[in-house]
């Protein structure tokens, strides 16, 4: 008895199986699917106060640990990307091979009997033999169709005629476009940037606050703000619109000046300047003059929320302060020149310890410019920082610049124009062959019209049945013809 060799397939074998099964895809985009929820649901780049504050130490620690406080640009998820972009490569290339043969075949193989089988086949009768009506069938037959081809056979003649196999590319366009969107969004997110930065009118600046990392970065060009103007809505509160007149200065030289209101951004070397807010200064928010440190002595506004009673407090840095109305207790920790708080800059601020009965300390941030902030904690009470008496100053603003540089944002345009004729081919375009067989019987022929298109079935049958009644109404002038002579 011989003995039977078993053929396992080789690595490579099976490392290509692996990565152009659909099942993978499947897999990997529910992957991406659910991280994109969790990236949603979980703050992305904020500060490590924050992140405490949110889930505690442990809580931030398993975050750092796992990359989710920056996930879209973790590893991980870099490389379920990476997988599934050579996941979308292979597959197409697998199921390519095949469709090759259909698409760029010079000379396709034709079997009339499949098409005398087939359930939308129309039948016909004339009484003109098949030669008579050969020419004319064949201009009727393969009008607006690319290949066509006249075969004889035994009594009679056979038309085919295709078009579109170009068609079934449409499948590829898309894939081929998710591929480019994801390598758009990738190039971007390496190498761009999205910063914030606060102007005020008459000052310039090429310092950006990154939001990412809250690191600074130098622009290759400053920004000058000449003017800003906000108008409102009536009543004075909320704004109708904010506009600032902004000159790009490089090399020391004013190079372009442009007006930018909200989506109406400034371009220069593919790096967007867009108008995000705006805030008072001066008349609103008085200079202190602390500098680089707070006085011994500061002065604080509180403000009960149950009774809505003010009280004025004075506390001195590092000592507590007792809260009236039993609100708990104040201690200032520290002072910032420059305090930022959720990629927003705020300026210089006072950082503070605030113990509620009953509840955890929390570290609450008081900045000089905007004596509102606190009530945005929605707590049970809201604490301000009173600025000195000052002489009226002329009321001036600040623009809030948000910086944007992109530069895989025209891979990304490449690829939606892709997916959208990639789309449109798909649903809207198919492969038709359509085979018009003439054989003698009696003294007429019989007529069979057929054909099949890899999609729309419906429509490419009325088509069918408009070409049948083409092809008949033909064949009735023959007839009627012939009988005149």
């Amino acid at each position: 008895m011989e003995k039977t060799t078993k053929i396992t397939p080789g690595y490579a074998q099976s490392l290509w199986r692996f990565l152009s099964s659909l099942k993978l895809t499947v897999v990997l985009l529910f992957c991406l699917a659910g991280l994109s929820v969790i990236g949603t649901l979980i703050p992305q780049n904020i500060s490590p106060q924050d992140y405490v504050r949110l889930y505690g130490l442990s809580g931030y620690r398993l975050l750092l640990l796992l990359d989710i406080v920056d996930m879209y640009r973790s590893w991980w998820f870099v490389g379920l990307l990476l997988l599934l972009v050579v996941n979308i490569i292979i597959c197409s290339i697998d199921r390519l091979r095949v469709g090759w043969q259909v698409i760029f075949v010079r000379d396709p193989k034709f079997d009339l009997e499949q098409y005398r089988r087939r359930k939308n086949a129309i039948s016909l009768e004339s009484g003109t033999p098949a030669d008579h009506l050969r020419d004319v069938f064949m201009r009727i037959v393969t009008r607006g169709y690319g290949f066509k081809r006249l075969i004889p056979i035994k009594g009679g003649f056979a038309i085919t005629a295709e078009r579109g196999r170009w068609t079934r590319l449409g499948v590829y366009f898309v894939h081929l476009s998710i591929v480019v969107l994801i390598i758009g969004g990738y190039i971007g997110s390496k190498f761009g940037f999205e910063g914030f930065m606060a102007l005020p009118e008459g000052e310039q600046s090429a310092t950006i606050e990154l939001n990412r990392t809250h690191q600074t970065y130098t622009l290759p060009f400053e920004i000058r703000c000449d003017d800003f103007k906000v108008t409102f809505y009536e009543g004075g509160q909320r704004p109708k619109e904010f506009r600032s007149n902004l000159a790009i200065i490089e090399g020391g030289q004013e190079v372009l000046r442009q007006q930018i209101v909200v989506n109406a951004p400034l371009y220069y070397k593919g790096i967007g300047i867009y108008q995000s807010s705006y805030g008072r200064l001066d008349n609103e928010t008085p200079s202190f003059g602390w500098g680089q440190q707070a006085p011994q002595e500061i002065k604080l506004s509180i403000q009960s929320v149950a009774s809505g009673i003010i009280y004025d407090r004075t506390i001195k840095p590092g000592e507590p302060l007792q809260l009236p109305e039993g609100l708990g207790q104040l201690v200032i920790e520290r002072y910032e020149a420059a305090a930022t708080f959720q990629n927003m800059a705020l300026g210089p601020a006072l950082i503070a310890t605030l113990t509620r009965p009953a509840e955890a300390a929390q570290t609450i941030t008081l900045p000089l410019k905007f004596p509102k902030f606190d009530a945005m904690r929605r707590g049970a009470v809201i604490i301000s920082v009173v600025p000195p008496k000052a002489a009226p100053a002329e009321e001036r603003f600040y623009t809030g610049l948000q910086v944007v540089y992109d530069p895989g944002v025209w891979v990304v345009y490449t690829g939606f124009i892709l997916m959208l004729v990639g789309c449109i081919v798909v649903f809207f375009m198919s492969h038709q062959q359509v085979v018009i067989e003439a054989v003698n019987r009696g003294n007429g022929c019989h007529v069979l019209v057929s054909g099949k298109a890899n999609k729309n079935q419906m429509g490419f049958q009325m088509k069918l049945q408009r070409m049948a009644e083409r092809l008949m109404a033909a064949m009735e002038s023959n007839e009627t013809e012939g009988a005149g002579k």
